[in-house]
């Protein structure tokens, strides 16, 4: 049911400046005297760095300096510090950054860095997790004792297990000794690109007085403010980042990289400005790419269909560095089985360093990943017990007052409603009774495929945030936020939050495009489809606050105690009587008397908000809350095959979703759809071609593939809404969730197709002829 604005299609805030090429992103502005940086980078995935020689790029006129390892040897990340920003000792994967040149123009700058000569002694490469995960490996890490924790990883020392999640849930004997049918499967995804629009960059400069100033395209700015002052023993006031519009990101940008290179090179010409931004082959090899996968799956379960037991291995390719993908694992950790009861549950999620470029968030944050191991389990599970797969998904969702695999407690209001997902899934795609292939002509083969997903966020235990809320003398509002906008619809979200309860006019509120940390209330990251959770609860406590204030005053001039009035439609007035009030742009600023006497003031609202009831997990059960709902879904794909050379069509894609409350529904849909075609374009042609030496064979989007306009199937979006109780009008975030299950909806309709199983991304023509001819 709508409100004032909630449940309204209202349109971006940001639309016009975009449409009209009006929107300023970082690169889009220039000075006089910026500098420009730009990389050398390691064409070996592993090699010891012998010496590098500078000279003939310093003889180019115009370079103003060349940085290397030796001139910052600190290593940074979070939760592991494990990475430099330019590599000291040795590289660990192909595209490393070796040296970073500043120079007046970006052509001389580049030239330059082509000029860099580095002498380099060659290791052995590790190409897989599954490779990295043997007893012989060569160390990637030899010194990982030794590197700092920010945060809870387990890292073990003497392999290239960057860290481990375990968990250990009920009794596997006895979930073992009641199953009737038991499978195995192994699965793999490969690395791929987030492949944003906008290339990573950024610019930083020194000011005299030792203030930083950084203009990054980032998810975290808040998050740059504390890495940069941890890694240069800057103090945190003395550092002011400004992220404006974001061109895209996809968890890409929430890591920490180009600010670290921009400073670097601004500290090396005497804190003048510098503009650092990638190529786009180096925004593909050097900077974090998303995360890749080797999981095996046993699963087991009754003659009536009932699931009784998983045991699961996943293997993540976290790369050369940590960076985020430790925590990747662990999510890949926690919801392992997929959102389904499974009484007992054993899982060991590692992060395994190999030479290939570092992973970082990416859109599910490792659901998508887990998502497709499991779902590819659960589909040949249903086959070799006959179930109708959907049927079976439905006999085993989960619900109120099962439990997580890390134990926690499940209610309506956390885990919402997943039958009514799949029962509506059912009507969305027409699920008949006979759900096999269907076969229209000697070589074409229609299918349908299903999955279902869930999603916990993963946050830490103390992410918050904060709002301001400030009435300007005409009655109109300023909303001001930590929240990026990086093209998600989040700003214009908060503003809809704000115009319900303030009950005014949407358009009467203003939110800046820029995020400002020395202005902006702090805000964790935008990641994880928190910011309208977390930044709404703190913009309703604002929004509180600054009604309480309107009441307080107003109580003064219309003569009524404050808990007998009311605010909205722009007016404080009597609870009994609506017709005695007074607008709010009379006492906005304070009231005047005729007089000249004065009582109240500005009204400025301030609320904060911190995620509640949240634990770390123990290390040996994995046992522990870490998010405070999930959101579920069921996804289905239709698929047309040609068996005389395995291209296929893609005809139709459906989700349904228990959104908990649909904030803006335009959004909301086209946040789904869009996450969708990013699912579809993942499953069936995304990944990084690695040669034998490790070398990246496809930087570029000539040769890396993307799904394309005119490739794009009919989407089937629907919501449904069981509110989430500590959410703002009971919310839950979408912002990743239509791409979820797309890999495992894909895979499960191509292999009913084909009648063969279908277990390793991306599926490709080639891939399903080679699946197809291999196990023959």
């Amino acid at each position: 049911m709508s409100g004032v604005a909630v449940g309204k299609s209202v349109p971006r805030n940001e639309t016009w400046e975009k449409v009209t090429g009006a929107a300023k992103y970082v690169d889009d502005s220039s000075r006089s005297g910026m500098l420009y940086a730009k990389l050398a980078v390691s064409p070996h995935a592993h090699a010891r760095i012998i010496s590098i020689d500078s000279s003939e790029a310093w003889s180019i006129p115009g370079v103003k300096a060349v940085v290397t390892g030796q001139d910052f040897p600190v290593l940074t990340g979070s939760p592991l510090a494990d990475r430099p920003p330019i590599a000291i000792d040795k590289v660990r994967y192909y595209g490393e950054p070796v040296a970073l040149v500043v120079a007046d123009q970006e052509y001389i700058a580049e030239r330059a860095a082509l000029r860099i000569k580095v002498e380099y002694e060659r290791l052995p490469v590790v190409h897989s997790p599954i490779e990295a995960y043997q007893s012989n490996a060569p160390i990637i890490h030899e010194h990982l004792a030794e590197y700092k924790r920010h945060e809870e990883v387990y890292p073990e020392p003497g392999t290239n297990i960057a860290n481990r999640t375990k968990i250990r849930k009920g009794n596997m004997e006895e979930g073992w000794g009641n199953s009737d049918h038991i499978i195995d499967v192994r699965v793999t995804l490969p690395q791929s690109d987030h492949a944003a629009i906008e290339l990573r960059c950024s610019k930083a400069e020194i000011l005299p007085d030792g203030n930083v100033i950084i203009h990054s395209a980032s998810q975290s700015p808040f998050v740059i403010r504390l890495a940069i002052s941890d890694a240069f023993q800057i103090p945190l006031h003395q550092i002011i980042v400004h992220t404006p519009l974001v061109g895209g990101s996809f968890g890409g940008k929430s890591a920490i990289q180009p600010e670290f290179l921009a400073l670097l090179a601004s500290r090396a010409v005497g804190g003048r400005a510098v503009t650092f931004v990638n190529s786009r082959e180096h925004d593909m090899i050097s900077s974090p790419v998303h995360i890749g996968l080797d999981a095996t799956i046993k699963l087991g379960c009754t003659r009536e269909g009932k699931i009784t037991a998983v045991e699961i291995l996943h293997l993540f390719d976290g790369g050369a560095y940590s960076d985020r993908g430790v925590v990747m694992s662990r999510a890949g950790a926690t919801d392992c089985t997929g959102p389904y009861r499974i009484d007992h549950v054993h899982c060991d999620s590692l992060c395994m360093y190999t030479n290939h470029p570092y992973s970082t968030s990416y859109r599910g944050f490792g659901h998508p990943e887990l998502t497709f191991a499991i779902e590819r389990a659960i589909d040949l599970l249903a086959n070799e017990v006959q179930m109708d797969p959907l049927e079976f998904r439905y006999y085993n969702a989960i619900g109120p007052g099962d439990t997580s695999p890390t134990q926690t407690p499940l209610n309506r209001s956390n885990i919402g409603d997943l039958p009514t997902c799949i029962a509506r899934l059912r009507t969305l795609i027409n699920w008949g009774s006979n759900p096999s292939s269907i076969e229209i002509d000697d070589h074409l083969i229609r299918a349908k495929g299903v999955c279902c997903f869930w999603k916990n966020s993963n946050t830490p235990t103390n992410a918050g945030a904060g709002a301001v809320v400030i009435y300007n003398p005409d009655g109109s509002v300023n909303l001001l936020c930590g929240a990026v906008e990086i093209g998600q619809g989040t700003r214009t979200a908060l503003t809809q939050l704000l115009a319900e309860r303030l009950r005014m006019d949407v358009h009467r509120i203003h939110i800046s495009t820029d995020v400002n940390t020395e202005k902006d209330p702090q805000h964790w990251k935008t990641v994880a489809s928190r910011s309208t959770f977390l930044v709404g609860n703190a913009v309703l406590r604002a929004a509180d606050d600054a009604i309480e204030q309107l009441k307080i005053t107003a109580s003064i001039v219309l003569g009524y105690p404050p808990a007998e009035l009311e605010v909205g439609g722009e007016r404080v007035y009597f609870r009994k009587r609506p017709d005695i009030g007074i607008g709010v742009e009379r006492i906005a600023s304070g009231y005047r008397y005729p007089n000249g006497n004065t009582v109240g003031s500005q009204v400025i609202g301030r609320g904060s908000y911190t995620m509640r009831d949240l634990t770390l997990l123990d290390y040996e059960t994995g046992r522990g809350t870490t998010g405070p709902e999930w959101l579920v879904g069921a996804q289905a794909v239709e698929v047309e095959l040609n068996t005389n050379d395995y291209t296929y069509k893609i005809i139709q894609a459906a989700s349904v979703i228990d959104a908990g409350r649909v904030i803006n529904p335009q959004m909301a849909r086209s946040q789904i759809t869009g996450g969708m075609s990013m699912g579809l374009s993942l499953a069936s042609r995304e990944i990084f071609q690695f040669d034998h030496e490790g070398k990246i064979l496809n930087p570029q989007f000539r040769t890396y593939k993307l799904i394309r306009y005119g490739e794009q199937p009919e989407y089937l979006v629907d919501f449904i809404e069981t509110p989430d109780l500590e959410a703002p009008y009971g919310l839950r975030g979408i912002g990743e969730h239509g791409l979820i299950g797309m890999p495992a909806a894909l895979a499960n309709s191509l292999s009913t197709a084909i009648g063969h199983a279908l277990n390793h991304l991306p599926l490709t023509p080639e891939m399903i002829w080679r699946t197809i001819h291999d196990s023959d």
